[in-house]
C-alpha cells in the first residue's frame, strides 16, 4: 500500500506532509505507518516506516529531526541531527536538507514556514503545550533565525476535534485561571462534562501571536480510525498502546 500524505497549499512548494497511517509496515493495533519508537511496536517496523517517510521527502532516515516530546513550550533550533533524548516540543531551522518532524496521536501537529526568509518550524501542541505557549515560542525561535511572523504561515494537521474531546471541570479550570475568555472554546456535554475545541484554540493562539495566516486541515484523528492513530480512541477501545502519526517539513 502506498503512503497517504496530506498537504496544504500554504506550505507549498516546500516538501512537507501530514502522514496518515496508510502505507506502513506495522501490524496489529499499530497497523500502518506507526513512526513512534516510544510505542511498543517492533523497532524494525518503525524503522521501515520512518525510512518510507524520509524517502517520500527525498531524504535519508537520519535526516528526520525530532525531539522527545514532553508537552512543554520548549523549542530547539537545529542545523543537523539531534539526540533522541532531547526534550522539547518544537523544532525550527534555516538549514536545507533536514526534515523537522513531530509525532502525534490526537494532539496538534503544526508546521510553519516563512517562505521569504527560508525558515521553517514544527510543533507538537497538545492542550498543555498550547496553553503554555509552545506555538508563540516557535514563532519567537523562527524570528531569531530571521523570519517575520507576519510573513509566516502555519497549518494544523489532523487532531482531535471538539466533538470527540470530552473533558471535566478541572480541565476547564486550567484555562479559566489563565483567561476567563477562553471559555468560548468549550461547549456543553452531559452532566459536568464539556467538549474542548483544541484546533480552534490553536488557531486562536497563532492569530493572537500575529502570524500571517494559519489554517486547520479539519481532519479528526478520533473519528477516522482508517487514516489516523488516536490515543483517546485507544483508551476507549481498551487497547494496550497506540501508534504515532508523523508530520514533517523540509527546506
Amino acid at each position: 500500500m502506498t503512503l497517504e500524505v496530506l498537504e496544504h497549499e500554504l506550505l507549498e512548494p516546500l516538501r512537507h506532509g501530514f502522514f496518515t497511517r496508510k502505507g506502513g509496515a506495522s501490524s496489529g493495533i499499530f497497523q500502518g505507518l506507526n513512526c513512534g519508537y516510544g510505542s511498543s511496536d517492533q523497532t524494525e517496523a518503525v524503522a521501515i516506516n520512518r525510512g518510507r517517510v524520509a524517502a517520500h521527502l527525498g531524504l535519508l532516515p537520519g535526516d528526520l529531526v525530532g525531539v522527545h516530546q514532553v508537552h512543554s513550550a520548549d523549542v530547539v533550533t537545529v542545523d543537523g541531527p539531534l539526540p533522541s533524548t532531547r526534550r522539547a516540543d518544537a523544532v525550527v531551522t534555516a538549514t536545507p536538507g533536514i526534515a523537522l518532524t513531530v509525532l502525534t496521536a490526537d494532539c496538534q501537529p503544526v508546521l510553519f514556514a516563512d517562505h521569504k526568509a527560508g525558515v521553517i518550524g514544527a510543533a507538537h501542541a497538545g492542550w498543555r503545550g498550547a496553553l503554555s505557549g509552545v506555538l508563540e515560542a516557535t514563532l519567537d525561535a523562527m524570528e531569531d533565525l530571521g523570519a517575520d511572523r507576519s510573513e509566516t504561515v502555519a497549518v494544523i494537521g489532523p487532531a482531535i476535534s471538539q466533538r470527540a474531546y470530552e473533558v471535566g471541570p478541572e480541565f476547564l479550570d486550567e484555562f479559566l485561571t489563565t483567561d476567563r475568555r477562553l471559555s468560548r472554546f468549550f461547549s456543553g456535554g452531559s452532566g459536568d462534562r464539556m467538549h474542548f475545541d483544541l484546533p480552534g484554540f490553536g488557531l486562536h493562539r497563532l492569530r493572537e501571536a500575529g502570524i500571517g495566516r494559519a489554517e486547520w486541515l479539519r481532519r479528526c484523528t478520533y473519528d477516522d480510525a482508517g487514516r489516523f492513530f488516536s490515543y483517546r480512541r485507544s483508551v476507549h477501545s481498551h487497547e494496550a498502546d497506540y501508534g504515532r502519526l508523523i508530520s514533517a517539513i523540509r527546506l
